[in-house]
């Protein structure tokens, strides 16, 4: 091979291994999906939610999203039955070459969302107890802890948490594919009526790291969150330091259709001997369609391992525009 040969040879596999890595990062310029907590108590609280690591120069995005989520827990210390809903607005962009700002208001009320009725009929056809949903009525709104004087029979409409907060990330490395960065959120949560009367301010860290690779990409994090307070909304003591983990994985069938699997590590919030004391798990499993510059997310989240401290079942429509 002569040296006008090696050259080009050489460029191509250069244009090559660009092109490919550029494709690679157009595939994950959404990240993981946009999924917050679902538990009874992470979810009206500050927790961090999987990000990827990678930086994007110069773009910016708006988002909003519907959760409905219906709860069942009813052990010695407590029972909780009822439904949340959250309705998530924000916007994220790329300030600076390794500077991400992610600003979000989010609302949690409790409204009939019809979703025990589909909660028993899974649990009947795949064979699981149904752990007394049976033996109650439908649709109720229920939060019964004696211990702290939380009687709770009547909530529809409530707001359980009306919370803005701000995200500022710092990339540390990003070379090929991978990526790692930390960031940091304020969060302010103000109820100003209603049972749920309240209002705390709250801190977190995380570390992300993610892998892109083609049609693949997997997503972590590590965080920990800090509470000033002794006591949580409603009364409840609460521990002041939390920490939370989380691992996404992401498949892209072709460039507009993507199937994603996470798991969420959440560690229990409450200080006490209860069971909201304990972690609880959450799976998620979504799809995203993607659009010229924008996506829309369909996702479930589902309890595990520990069904007394988590939510049933979770649905959520999201949709997000980009701008370059």
């Amino acid at each position: 091979m002569n040296m006008l040969s090696l050259t080009s040879s050489l460029i191509l596999a250069s244009f090559t291994l660009v092109a490919s890595a550029k494709a690679s990062a157009d595939l994950d310029k959404y990240g993981p999906l946009r999924a917050y907590a679902q538990s009874p108590v992470q979810s009206t609280v500050l927790t961090p939610i999987l990000r990827s690591a990678s930086a994007y120069d110069g773009v910016k995005e708006v988002y909003g999203s519907f959760t409905a989520a219906s709860v069942w827990a009813d052990t010695e210390d407590y029972t909780l039955d009822y439904y949340h809903n959250q309705v998530e607005l924000g916007g994220k962009w790329q300030i600076a070459d390794r500077w991400l700002m992610d600003l979000t208001y989010r609302w949690s009320f409790s409204a009939d969302n019809h979703l025990d009725g589909l909660t028993k009929a899974f649990h009947d056809a795949t064979g699981l107890e149904q752990n007394g949903r049976e033996e109650v009525s439908r649709n109720r709104n229920y939060q019964m802890m004696e211990e702290y004087n939380v009687a709770e029979t009547d909530f529809e409409g409530e707001t359980l948490a009306n919370a803005v907060s701000a995200y500022l990330g710092y990339q540390l490395y990003q070379q090929g594919n991978h990526a790692a960065s930390v960031g940091g959120t304020l969060y302010y949560n103000n109820v100003g009526s209603g049972p749920f009367e309240g209002n705390t301010f709250e801190q977190a860290l995380q570390l992300n790291y993610s892998y892109h690779n083609k049609s693949h990409a997997i997503y972590t994090m590590a965080g920990v969150t800090f509470h000033s307070g002794s006591d949580d909304l409603v009364g409840l003591p609460s521990k002041e330091v939390i920490f939370s983990g989380a691992a996404g994985y992401r498949y892209a069938l072709n460039e507009q259709h993507h199937l994603y699997a996470e798991y969420r590590y959440l560690g229990g919030r409450i200080d006490d001997s209860s069971d909201l004391s304990d972690a609880s798990h959450e799976s998620v499993l979504g799809y995203r369609f993607i659009m010229k510059s924008s996506a829309i997310e369909f996702y479930a989240t589902e309890n595990m391992f520990n069904m007394d401290n988590s939510t049933d079942i979770a649905f959520t429509l999201g949709y997000r525009h980009q701008f370059n």
